[in-house]
């Protein structure tokens, strides 16, 4: 099902923002429509997830010719009145349809239902961000994320992150590894086409990545550098694993302005990790990378550029998760359009050796090494 607008093959993926984004390409009715769905954005959030969470989707799914109220309220474990509430909101948003006195599943519901992206989106929108975004305004101004006391009284949600209540944290990584992981296995095939035998894994979370590594090269040995308290998390998860014995910790506060990256590595890697810090930090830290490499090293960047996406969707996706970024995790960051990204990599002192677009949902990584 490929019916999404995406870029022609013959427009460069950075001019994607100036071909989609420079006009209205919505009539009025439809603007009007949507603004109305904006305004009622969080009631149709909740009708959904909902729905989700009842079985009523997956029932829908199940029979070509649907059901009737009372059997949806009766699998629902719901009143009529409760189910009719939910299945009204669904029906104008497409979600499901009505037909003969009888419900269906509509295309809408059918993503709802059967995208894993979708559904770790509502997942983590409700369980980390949704009482937290109240604060977004009063976020914007200040700085800081001030969502976040929801949780705790951390300056950032990676200070505190071994500390979340448990269906949090779920909804946490399974956001965090469903848009990294994916991309992992086509990013393993660039680094390693070079000798890499020392891997420096800059803020490895719980050391998905670092696995990756190790299973991949019986030679590479990799050091993953982070807070404290998510090295011990990585450790648990690694210390059983195959090729776990090859993967150490170096603590570090990357905010710490006396702190040096070690040095003697091939490759210096960082994934969905730049896009934690205020430009200005990040700025920093890839200065620090780049004192640390020597000629024939590599520093490997992969995030999801907004810019440089294929299809809409991934584009709107990225840029909803920038207040996520604002109101919960640090009031500073957001996800990088390319230019920012390629401007705080040339005022390193590093060049763009390749750039690769496209892996994953939407991943880039780029391969920068020591200008001159």
């Amino acid at each position: 099902m490929d019916t999404e607008e995406r870029i022609p093959a013959s427009i460069a993926p950075e001019d994607a923002v100036a071909q989609r984004y420079a006009r209205d390409r919505v009539t009025a009715q439809q603007a009007q429509l949507l603004a109305e769905q904006i305004a009622f954005g969080p009631v149709l959030f909740q009708t959904a997830r909902v729905l989700l969470g009842r079985g009523t989707l997956e029932s829908l799914a199940e029979r070509a010719d649907g059901y009737t109220l009372p059997e949806l309220a009766q699998k629902a474990k719901l009143s009529e009145y409760a189910m009719r509430v939910l299945l009204e909101s669904a029906l104008t948003a497409g979600i499901v349809l009505h037909h003969d006195d009888r419900w269906l599943l509509g295309k809408v519901g059918w993503f709802l239902l059967r995208s894993a992206m979708t559904r770790v989106n509502i997942n983590f929108v409700h369980d980390v961000c949704y009482q937290g975004l109240f604060s977004l305004e009063e976020s914007l101004e200040e700085g800081r994320p001030v969502g976040l006391k929801h949780f705790g009284t951390w300056d950032t949600i990676y200070q505190g992150l071994s500390q979340l209540p448990p269906t949090v944290l779920e909804s946490w990584l399974a956001f965090d590894h469903y848009y990294s992981d994916q991309s992992f296995g086509q990013a393993l095939s660039i680094v390693f086409a070079r000798p890499v035998h020392r891997l420096l894994d800059v803020g490895g979370n719980t050391g998905r990545w670092a696995l990756r590594c190790v299973q991949h090269s019986p030679e590479v040995r990799v050091t993953i550098m982070d807070l404290p308290g998510q090295l011990g998390i990585m450790q648990k998860q690694v210390a059983q694993l195959p090729g776990g014995d090859r993967i150490d910790g170096y603590a570090a506060d990357m905010l710490d302005a006396g702190l040096c990256f070690p040095k003697g590595y091939d490759a210096v890697w960082m994934s969905q990790f730049l896009d934690c810090f205020s430009v200005d930090d990040a700025q920093r830290i890839v200065e620090r990378a780049a004192e640390s490499l020597a000629k024939d090293s590599r520093l490997y960047i992969l995030e999801p550029l907004w810019d440089r996406q294929r299809y809409e969707t991934a584009s709107f996706s990225q840029t909803q998760i920038s207040p996520y970024f604002t109101t919960m995790a640090n009031g500073c960051s957001k996800l990088f359009d390319s230019g920012t990204l390629l401007g705080i990599v040339s005022r390193a002192g590093l060049e763009l050796e390749s750039m690769t677009d496209g892996l994953g949902v939407g991943h880039s990584l780029l391969c920068c090494r020591l200008k001159g």
